[in-house]
C-alpha cells in the first residue's frame, strides 16, 4: 500500500517534468523552421508548405513578419492564391502586410485581385503609404482603369506626404501615359519636385508609345541636359530613345544615342544591343552596314535576330544580301522557320522576280522546310503578283480551308490584279456564302471589278454591304467607290465620298479621273489646282489623266500649263508621261512640239510610236507617218493593231491605195489579226478609189460579219460609181445580216430605182413594211 501511494505521488511529478521537456523541444523545432523560412532563399515549394503547416500548428500564423515572408515566398513561385490563405489567417493586419499581399498579386499579373485587396485595405481603415500607391496605380495602368487610377490619385493627394516621393510621381506619369492622357502625364511630371531616372523613363516611354516620338526625344535631351546622377539615362531609357528614332526614321539622332551608350558603358546591355540592331534594321539603305555590324555584335544570334536582319535587307531591296544571310544562317545550324521563308517569298513577289521566286519555291519543297499556313499564303500572294493565274489557282485549290481567310483574300486580290473581274466577283460571292471575313483590300478589288465590267447595281450593293457590316471606310475602299461612281456618271456621290475621305494621292487621282471620264475637264483642272494648294504632290498618273483630258478637248493652253508645271517642278519624265504629252500636242495641232518631245525621249515603246504615227496621220502627213513606221521597224519595236490602224486611216484619207494594201498585207507578217476597224479602213480605201471588186472580195473573206459601217461604205461607193448590180447584191446581203436596219432597205430600194427597176424598188419597200421596220425620222442639229 505504501508503495502504491508513493507511486501515485511520483507520477504527476514525472509527467510534469516530461511535458516541460517536450514543450521546450517543440518550440526549438518550430523556431528552426521559422529561421529556415526567413533565411533560406532556395526552399522548394513543397518544403515551404511543410514549414507553413508547422508554423500554423505552432501558433505563429499571427506573426506579421513571418506571414509577410510566406506571402512573398508563395508569390515567387507564382502561387498568389496560397499567399492569400496566409494573409487571411492574420487577424490584425498592418500596412506592411497589406502591401505584401497587394505586391504578391501585382507581381503575378493578377492586377484585378491586387486592386481588390487595396479596396479591402481602405475598407479596414488602413491608410496606404508610399509603397502602396505605385503598385496600385501601375495595376490601374495595366488594366486601363482610368477612373480607378484617378480616384487613387485623388486619395494620394488627400492623404498627402508623398509629394517628394519620386516613385509615386513616376507611377502616376506611367499611368496617365499608358491610358493615353499625355497632358496629365506631363502635368504630373512637371509638378514633381524631385525626379529620378524612373520618372524620366516613364515620360519618355509614354510619348513614344503614344505616337509622340519626337517629343519623347525632346524629353531625352532634357534629361541628358540635367546631368544629375539620379537622372542619368539607364538601358531602359535608351531603349525608348532608340525606338523613337526608329519610329521617326531619325538615323542621325539614333547614331548619337548609340555613341552616348558606348561612351557611358551602356551598349553592352543585351536589350540595348537589340534596340540598336532594331533601329538600324528598320532604317533602310543608309543603315544596312550598321545593321549588319550591330547584328554581329549581338553575339548570341537567335532566330528572331536572323529574321530581323534578313527582313531588313530584303525590304531595302538587297535581295542578294538577304539570301546570303539566309545561307549563312543555315550553315550555323539555325533552321529557318515559316516567318523567315515567308519574308523572302514576299520580297521576291514585290520585286517581281519570277524565275527566282519559282526556284525558291522548289528549294523549299526539296529541303522539306516549313510549309505552314504563313508560307503557303505568301506563295499564293507571290504567284498572284507574278500574274501566273494557273499556278495561283492550283496552289489555292490545295491550301484553301474555310478558316484560312488570308488565302481566300489573297486569291480575291489576285483576281482583281489580273483583271479577272468575273472570277473576282464570283469568288467574293462564295466567300460571303461561307461566312469568311474579307479585308479592306479585298473589298476594294471587288468594287474595282464591278467598275470594270459595268456591274452598276452590284457595285452599289457593295457600297451598302460596307455600311451594313459596319466596315470602316478605309482609303482604298473609298478610292474604289469614287472610281465606280465616276464611271457610272454619278459625280454627286463620288464628290461626297471624296470630301469625307482621308485623302491620299490615289483619292485625288480617282476624283480627277472621274471628272475627265464625264467630260468635265474644267472641274478636273480646278481640282488639280486645289490639290497643289493643299501640298499634295501629283503623281505621273495625275498628270497623264489631265493631259488626256486636254488632248480630247483640244485644250492647248491647259496642256501647256501642265507641261510648264512638270518642267518647273522637275517632275520625273517617265515614258507614259512623255507619251501623254506627245498625244496632247498632236491632237491640239502642234505636231512639231510633239515630234520634238518624241525625238528627245530616251526610250520609246510601241504606244509612243503609235501616238506619233497617229498624230501624223491625223494631220494628213501620210509620208511622215509611213517614214516613221519604217524607223519603228528598224528600231526592232514590233508594231501592233493600233499602229496599222493609224497608218491605214492616214492612207484612206490621202487615197494612197497601194501603200494601204501593202500595209494591210504586212499585218500578217507581224502576226497582227485585223479587226473590224482595220477591215473598215481597207474597204473604205478600196471603195473610194473604185476598186469595188477587191473591196467585195475582202468583205466576203472576213472571219466575222461586217458591221453597218462596212456595209454603208460599200453601198455608198456602189451608188457613187454606178455599180448598181453589185450594189443590189451587197444590199441583199446587208438586209439578210440585219433585217431590222431600215437603212439597208432604203439603200436597196434606191439601188433598184437607180437601175430603173421600179417594181423591185417597190418590193423592197414592201418587204420593209412586212418586217415591221419603220424608217427613222431624220433630225437637224442646227
Amino acid at each position: 500500500m505504501l508503495m502504491l501511494k508513493r507511486a501515485r505521488l511520483l507520477k504527476p511529478r514525472f509527467v510534469t517534468t516530461v511535458g516541460t521537456i517536450s514543450s521546450s523541444s517543440s518550440s526549438s523545432y518550430i523556431d528552426r523552421h521559422i529561421s529556415e523560412i526567413l533565411c533560406d532563399q532556395s526552399l522548394s515549394l513543397e518544403s515551404l508548405r511543410k514549414h507553413n503547416a508547422l508554423i500554423i500548428t505552432g501558433g505563429n500564423s499571427e506573426n506579421i513578419f513571418i506571414a509577410s515572408k510566406l506571402i512573398s515566398s508563395y508569390a515567387s513561385y507564382g502561387k498568389p492564391n496560397l499567399s492569400s490563405r496566409v494573409f487571411d489567417l492574420v487577424s490584425r493586419k498592418d500596412v506592411f502586410l497589406w502591401n505584401s499581399i497587394i505586391k504578391a498579386h501585382f507581381s503575378n499579373g493578377d492586377y484585378t485581385q491586387a486592386l481588390a485587396f487595396f479596396f479591402s485595405m481602405l475598407s479596414s481603415g488602413q491608410s496606404p503609404d508610399h509603397f502602396t500607391a505605385p503598385m496600385v496605380v501601375s495595376a490601374c495602368a495595366e488594366l486601363s482603369w482610368y477612373d480607378v487610377g484617378s480616384f487613387v490619385h485623388g486619395l494620394v493627394l488627400k492623404h498627402g506626404g508623398f509629394e517628394r516621393n519620386s516613385a509615386v510621381g513616376a507611377s502616376f506619369v506611367y499611368f496617365y501615359a499608358k491610358c493615353g492622357n499625355l497632358d496629365d502625364a506631363c502635368h504630373v511630371f512637371d509638378e514633381m519636385p524631385e525626379r529620378d531616372v524612373v520618372a524620366w523613363t516613364a515620360i519618355i516611354s509614354g510619348h513614344v508609345q503614344n505616337g509622340e516620338s519626337e517629343r519623347g526625344l525632346e524629353y531625352l535631351y532634357k534629361m541628358h541636359s540635367v546631368g544629375s546622377d539620379d537622372e542619368k539615362p539607364n538601358p531602359r531609357t535608351l531603349e525608348c530613345g532608340f525606338q523613337a528614332c526608329a519610329n521617326l526614321g531619325a538615323l542621325e539622332e539614333g547614331r548619337c544615342i548609340h555613341g552616348f551608350a558606348v561612351k557611358n558603358g551602356l551598349a553592352s546591355s543585351s536589350n540595348v544591343k537589340s534596340s540598336i540592331f532594331s533601329l538600324y534594321s528598320k532604317s533602310g539603305n543608309p543603315a544596312e552596314a550598321e545593321a549588319c555590324l550591330s547584328f554581329r555584335e549581338l553575339g548570341d544570334e537567335d532566330l528572331f535576330s536572323w529574321t530581323s536582319i534578313i527582313a531588313s535587307l530584303a525590304r531595302s531591296g538587297n535581295i542578294e544580301e538577304s539570301f546570303d544571310m539566309f545561307w549563312e544562317m543555315q550553315k550555323k545550324g539555325i533552321q529557318p522557320d515559316g516567318v523567315v521563308i515567308s519574308c523572302l517569298i514576299n520580297e521576291l513577289g514585290e520585286m517581281l522576280l519570277v524565275a527566282e521566286g519559282r526556284a525558291f519555291h522548289g528549294f523549299v519543297i526539296r529541303h522539306c522546310f516549313s510549309l505552314d499556313g504563313t508560307v503557303c499564303n505568301s506563295l499564293l500572294s507571290m504567284y498572284c503578283k507574278f500574274e501566273l493565274l494557273s499556278v495561283a489557282e492550283k496552289l489555292f485549290c490545295r491550301i484553301y480551308e474555310e478558316g484560312n481567310k488570308e488565302a481566300w483574300n489573297s486569291m480575291l486580290k489576285g483576281y482583281g490584279k489580273m483583271k479577272c473581274d468575273v472570277k473576282c466577283i464570283e469568288l467574293f460571292r462564295k466567300i460571303q456564302n461561307l461566312g469568311i471575313e474579307t479585308d479592306s483590300a479585298s473589298l476594294a478589288s471587288v468594287i474595282s471589278s464591278c467598275s470594270h465590267v459595268g456591274a452598276v447595281l452590284l457595285g452599289k450593293s457593295m457600297h451598302c454591304y460596307v455600311f451594313k457590316t459596319s466596315w470602316d471606310l478605309t482609303t482604298s475602299v473609298v478610292n474604289s467607290l469614287i472610281d465606280l461612281y465616276g464611271k457610272m456618271g454619278d459625280l454627286t456621290v463620288a464628290w461626297r465620298l471624296f470630301c469625307e475621305a482621308d485623302k491620299n494621292i490615289v483619292t485625288w487621282n480617282a476624283m480627277i479621273a472621274s471628272y475627265v471620264h464625264c467630260e468635265q475637264s474644267d472641274k478636273a483642272i480646278t481640282l488639280f489646282d486645289r490639290m497643289i494648294s493643299e501640298n499634295f504632290k501629283p503623281s505621273s498618273i495625275t498628270l497623264v489623266t489631265l493631259l488626256m483630258a486636254c488632248a480630247n478637248t483640244g485644250s492647248l493652253e491647259r496642256g501647256q500649263m501642265i507641261h510648264r508645271y512638270i518642267t518647273e517642278t522637275e517632275h520625273e519624265m517617265n515614258l507614259s508621261l512623255t507619251t501623254a504629252m506627245i498625244d496632247m500636242y498632236a491632237k491640239c495641232g502642234h505636231i512639231e512640239n510633239a515630234r520634238e518631245l518624241f525625238d528627245a525621249a530616251n526610250q520609246k515603246d510601241t504606244v509612243c510610236w503609235n501616238v506619233m504615227i497617229s498624230g501624223y496621220g491625223m494631220h494628213g502627213h501620210v509620208e511622215s507617218a509611213i517614214e516613221l513606221f519604217d524607223q519603228m521597224e528598224e528600231s526592232n519595236v514590233k508594231p501592233t493593231g493600233p499602229t496599222f490602224l493609224a497608218l491605214l486611216s492616214a492612207c484612206t484619207h490621202a487615197g494612197l491605195v497601194e501603200q494601204g494594201k501593202n500595209l494591210f498585207l504586212k499585218m500578217h507578217q507581224y502576226n497582227v489579226k485585223p479587226n473590224l476597224k482595220h477591215y473598215s479602213c481597207i474597204v473604205d480605201l478600196l471603195s473610194r478609189s473604185g476598186n469595188l471588186q477587191e473591196a467585195e472580195t475582202i468583205v466576203m473573206s472576213m472571219p466575222f460579219s461586217p458591221d453597218g459601217v462596212i456595209w454603208g461604205t460599200l453601198l455608198s461607193s456602189c451608188m457613187t460609181h454606178e455599180e448598181f448590180e453589185m450594189g443590189i447584191r451587197m444590199a441583199k446581203r446587208a438586209v439578210a445580216s440585219d433585217p431590222q436596219n431600215d437603212g439597208y432597205y432604203i439603200m436597196l430600194a434606191n439601188m433598184y430605182s437607180a437601175a430603173g427597176k421600179w417594181e423591185h424598188a417597190e418590193r423592197a419597200r414592201e418587204m420593209m413594211r412586212e418586217n415591221r421596220v419603220e424608217k427613222r425620222a431624220g433630225h437637224s442639229i442646227v
